[in-house]
């Protein structure tokens, strides 16, 4: 322990350093485009951003209200003001809302949930009804069902093979489950597949409540009235509006029935809050949950089924509505057909100050500074597209269907995309391709962190130094850049990404600024201003990080993107396939083995009726041989590029060539026919889980045939997933010829 400390306290006394080369550009450049971040730093503003958050979550703006299109209007006007090309993008598609919510318990006792969040003192945000979205979750199907509850815990497969070893079939039953541990789609859709009529979904106060911390207005934790909506919409599918998927919702395009569209949810499932979960769960009865299924409200859980009994009603307004994405542009100077793009969505399920406001105001700022720039004569070299999506709460419509509408000349001329959402204090986080792994690293390293002083990248790392587990602490000490994490789902970088292979980060702080008004009345510009990032300094800082993203992209000579960090991340995934068959193989033959000799590794308790784990069939071997092979391909094309860069220069002539090629690498890591049965999910690297839902499964093809015990999939995902490797590998070989010594 004194070791980390002594190291921690390196890393804080460290003052940032002399500051490396700008990836991308020479020596003279760089220098030109450090005095040129300098003057957009100066130009930043958080009271302006202050303002910007209270005027914009001053009232609930979900997508399809008056609030929405009114924003929709402001932030069109802004941007024009401030000198950009602005387009407001209009698609119609179809959004349900709340109609009648009706959950009461009929046996053994009655009761009749509230479903119906307070106002609390001291925020006057929470008294303001007029729009205000019910609790709800989009895309649940209507229905009225009545039946014997069961709880699920968090309603994750671990959870239902539980259920299965002690016994209990959900099958004709109402199941309740926790909020966590997966996107909260997975819980309706595993509950359905496993024959429940319908899903109850709160937020228990171990995870999120009184017994996290005070909760709102003392503290920043959900009260016992707090209820988080949410989409249902079956997402690891296909995101966007549920009738037109793949294409842009044009009001000429065809349209499938609601009847047919796939990523509805097969069963009715309702959000509440603790307070309305609690009789409920005090009147289930049957045996005792496992202790790590245990919750933080005074009762002792069971897992039922029954005594209780629920009778569940939904009905829905199956509504098609306009919703609005807003577009700007500024034309670049040099390369105006090369498009750095850079988004964030504007649409909330109430006030929506965290999410997406925090993340909108900087961008707003990013977007103003940059424009002041340019009419100072400052021109960015390549078109910088700022977008203001509408409706991404509800399953990243606004994004997806302006990809999809302009799928064509995103591919031609799509740089790269920059997303944020939600925000607070802490610690800066990066997700996204890594082939931008150096190039964010630069900017993690040439930010100052405003509470501590010292760099971005120097806080994170003494993070992973004190709190990391064994594998952080080595990368720390073994690694020059912080590797960044994959992207599943959840916010707008994932039709660029997953299905257009446009090479996508997403940003954010974390860490020190509580959650607890996630989708709830409460989070509104008190809770916000209180608890998550008082002053706005972070979203400060993470206009700092995003616009030197933006400013770097659009005036590198040649693009930043770097090969080695992504090449040394797929080796990693390569070494986690191989341990999670390995792992697979031995726990099979462990349990099998006890099963046939009638030893169960587990403690049985005669008032416990835990049976056995289910007998598997043997985990085969694999062929990694392929992804070996295609991996020491990349990490040759990899090095050649890099002693090519170190080593050479690209003619001018062949500039926009080498560019081109470099970022469109990202498109070779997907495939026209997309993943094995939801052909929308394009790459074969990065993709949302098919029971996680954000969660990201790397090399997803390989992965989830071995996780989910398809093992004759296994050798031709294999072939399929070395193959967008090697070409990968072979053009990061053609882009090092252009560079001549």
């Amino acid at each position: 322990m004194r070791f980390l400390t002594f190291l921690l306290t390196l890393l804080l006394l460290n003052a940032v350093v002399a500051q490396e080369p700008i990836r991308g550009f020479s020596e003279e450049a760089a220098t030109v485009q450090r005095a040129l971040e300098a003057g957009y730093d100066s130009a930043l503003s958080a009271e302006e951003m202050d303002g910007w958050m209270q005027r914009l979550s001053a009232r609930p703006h979900h997508a399809g209200s008056v609030a929405t299109e009114e924003h929709a209007e402001f932030l069109s006007e802004l941007m024009e003001s401030w000198g950009y090309d602005v387009t407001v993008e209009e698609y119609d598609i179809l959004l349900p809302t709340p109609k009648i919510r009706e959950l009461e318990l009929t046996a053994p006792t009655t009761f009749t949930a509230t479903l119906t969040e307070m106002p609390v003192d001291g925020d006057p945000s929470t008294l303001q009804y007029d729009d205000l979205l019910a609790p709800y979750n989009a895309f649940s199907i209507d229905g009225e069902v009545e039946g014997e509850l069961v709880f699920v815990n968090y309603g994750v497969p671990a959870d239902y093979d539980m259920l299965e070893r002690y016994g209990i079939d959900v099958a004709g039953k109402i199941v309740i489950v926790k909020y966590g541990q997966s996107w909260r789609g997975i819980k309706p859709k595993l509950a359905a597949e496993n024959g429940a009529i319908g899903t109850i979904i709160y937020s228990d106060p171990a995870d999120d409540g009184y017994a996290a911390g005070d909760v709102y207005p003392d503290g920043a934790f959900k009260n016992e009235t707090a209820v988080q909506r949410g989409s249902v919409m079956d997402m690891p599918l296909y995101p966007g509006d549920i009738l037109t998927p793949g294409v842009g919702a044009t009001g000429n395009v065809d349209r499938l029935e609601i009847q047919d569209a796939p990523t509805l949810t097969k069963i009715p499932v309702l959000p509440i809050s603790y307070r309305d979960a609690l009789p409920l769960l005090s009147a289930i009865g049957g045996t005792v949950v496992p202790e790590e299924w245990r919750g933080a409200l005074p009762i002792t859980y069971h897992l039922g089924p029954g005594p209780a009994r629920a009778r569940l009603k939904l009905e829905f307004n199956w509504d098609r509505i306009t919703i609005y994405d807003v577009i700007a542009r500024l034309e670049g100077s040099d390369y105006p057909d090369e498009w750095v793009i850079r988004g964030n969505h504007y649409d909330a399920w109430n006030h929506g100050a965290a999410d997406p406001i925090s993340g909108l105001v900087a961008m707003l700022a990013e977007a103003k500074s940059v424009a002041a720039l340019a009419n100072a004569g400052q021109r960015p070299a390549r078109t910088i597209v700022y977008a203001a999506w509408d409706s991404e709460e509800q399953g990243l419509i606004g994004s997806t269907e302006w990809v999809e509408h302009h799928a064509a000349e995103l591919d031609r001329h799509a740089v790269a995309y920059i997303n944020t959402d939600g925000n607070a204090r802490g610690f800066i986080n990066i997700a996204g391709s890594h082939t931008l792994e150096r190039f964010f690293n630069q900017i993690a390293r040439d930010v100052v962190d405003p509470q501590t002083g010292v760099s971005l990248a120097d806080r994170r790392r003494a993070r992973m130094l004190v709190s990391g587990d064994e594998t952080q602490r080595q990368e720390v000490a073994e690694r020059d850049d912080l590797r960044i994490a994959a992207l599943g789902s959840g916010s707008d970088y994932s039709p660029f990404l997953q299905h257009l292979g446009i090479a996508s980060v997403h940003l954010s702080f974390s860490g020190e600024g509580p959650g607890g008004s996630y989708h709830t009345l409460y989070d509104t510009y008190e809770h916000y201003t209180s608890f998550r990032d008082p002053g706005l300094v972070y979203s400060d800082a993470l206009a700092r990080v995003a616009g030197r993203a933006t400013l770097r992209l659009a005036n590198a000579r040649i693009l930043p993107f770097e090969f080695t960090g992504f090449t040394d991340t797929i080796e990693l995934y390569l070494s986690e396939l191989e341990e999670l068959a390995d792992e697979m193989r031995t726990e099979t033959a462990r349990v099998n083995a006890l099963i046939d000799d009638g030893i169960y590794d587990i403690a049985l308790d005669p008032t416990k009726p835990l049976g056995p784990p289910k007998a598997e069939s043997p985990v085969p071997y694999f062929n990694f041989a392929p992804l070996s092979n295609s991996l020491q391909l990349l990490q040759n094309a990899a090095a050649s590029f890099e002693h090519a860069l170190a080593n050479g220069d690209v003619r001018e002539n062949e500039l926009a060539e080498l560019n081109a090629f470099l970022y469109s690498s990202e498109r070779l890591l997907t495939r026209e026919a997309g993943l094995e049965g939801r052909p929308w999910y394009r790459h074969h690297i990065y993709a949302p889980g098919f029971y996680t839902g954000y969660g990201v499964k790397t090399i997803p093809g390989v992965r989830e045939s071995i996780e989910q015990r398809s093992f004759d999939a296994v050798d031709s995902q294999i072939e399929l997933a070395a193959s967008v490797l090697g070409d990968m590998a072979e053009r990061i070989e053609m882009a090092a010829g252009y560079l001549d010594p």
